[in-house]
């Protein structure tokens, strides 16, 4: 049966982590049970579901929609009459494949953001702090005769880079040197006016997306931090002719694992709040570039977001931005008289 519905998702070209996780999960919920998918109920599937609320560490709302989910699309599998396992599970154990989760018995989606709610925009002091902190690492390492000045180095520049183009920690590991291009309406960033993303997150069944991140003024201190990557430190790495933009000691690409445990290096020593983790960089980017008035369209393609629905989720904007908004509204209908107080 597992194997049938990995056929089906590999049919429809999705991801094999996607496949593995989905199995993984059916094995889960079979060891939870101690019965084998034709004898599923419902029942099962709830106290499944309770189990994992009330562990050491609860799942949250949306990882309980997504195991509802897949467990659900395993049973519709075993229920397609093309596939025929319900006619083998009636002839071999007189039972048949049940639904495990309805309407009755699984999570409602009611809101457009089921995520964290700790997870939010770094304020512009808590991403000075962070990358304050950044920058001191390697003298710090230095100091204590250590070893790794040149890959503290290369972390700091790696998160100040994620910030400026809101790149995910997948993407950033992606890109290549090649992917870094000049801007013909902004010469003045050199090679550095333009990022090519070409493994951006894809859609289920889909290729990676493409996109092409433009660099803006209010990011323009990131041309110096690739210049000084690119053209100074990376050459101590010795890469040869790898094309990654970031890499290891070991000249290879640097992974997602390791950007994102350089962020958590990052803040810990910036003494920032331990529910920050790296995507809120790019929650980070996205509400900057709207308190600095770039239009809700060209963030959203800045991002690579096919709905603005979902950049508008990752939108945090702050208390003064939203009293100017409303200080420029009154002005344009009150003219001189705006000011009542």
């Amino acid at each position: 049966m597992k194997e049938g519905w990995a056929r089906q998702q590999g049919a429809r070209f999705l991801q094999e982590s996607t496949v593995g996780f989905r199995l993984r999960l059916i094995g889960r919920l079979a060891d939870f049970t101690g019965l084998y998918p034709w004898q599923w109920g419902p029942a099962d599937g709830e106290a499944f579901i309770v189990d994992l609320r009330s562990g050491g560490q609860p799942i949250q709302l949306s990882t309980a929609r997504t195991y509802e989910v897949t467990i659900s699309l395993f049973m519709e599998y075993l229920r397609d009459p093309r596939y025929g396992w319900a006619d083998v599970c009636i002839a071999r154990f007189g039972e048949v494949p049940q639904v495990v989760f309805h309407e009755g018995n699984s999570v409602l989606h009611t809101a457009e953001y089921e995520g964290d709610p700790r997870r939010r925009p770094l304020t512009y002091d808590e991403i000075q702090a962070l990358f304050d902190a950044a920058d001191a690492r390697p003298a710090r390492i230095r100091g204590q005769g250590r070893k790794g000045v040149l890959t503290a180095f290369r972390d700091a520049a790696v998160l100040k880079t994620i910030y400026a183009f809101g790149t995910r920690r997948t993407e950033s590991s992606k890109v290549d040197l090649v992917d870094l291009r000049r801007s013909r309406k902004a010469p003045q960033f050199g090679p550095f006016g333009s990022m090519t993303v070409r493994f951006g997150k894809s859609s289920k069944g889909g290729p990676p997306k493409r996109r092409m991140v433009l660099t803006v003024p209010e990011m323009d201190w990131v041309v110096d931090v690739l210049g000084e990557w690119v053209q100074e430190v990376r050459p101590h790495f010795a890469p040869g002719k790898h094309p990654a933009l970031w890499v290891t000691e070991r000249a290879g690409r640097l992974s997602p694992r390791s950007i994102n445990e350089a962020f958590v290096a990052a803040r810990q020593d910036a003494g920032l709040d331990e529910d920050l983790d790296l995507h809120c960089l790019r929650h980070s980017y996205i509400t900057h570039m709207t308190e600095f008035g770039y239009p809700a369209r060209f963030v959203q393609e800045q991002v690579g977001h096919s709905h603005a629905a979902t950049t508008a989720i990752y939108m945090g904007v702050s208390d003064e931005y939203r009293n100017q908004l409303l200080e420029t509204s009154l002005k344009r209908r009150l003219g001189d008289d705006w000011d009542l107080t």
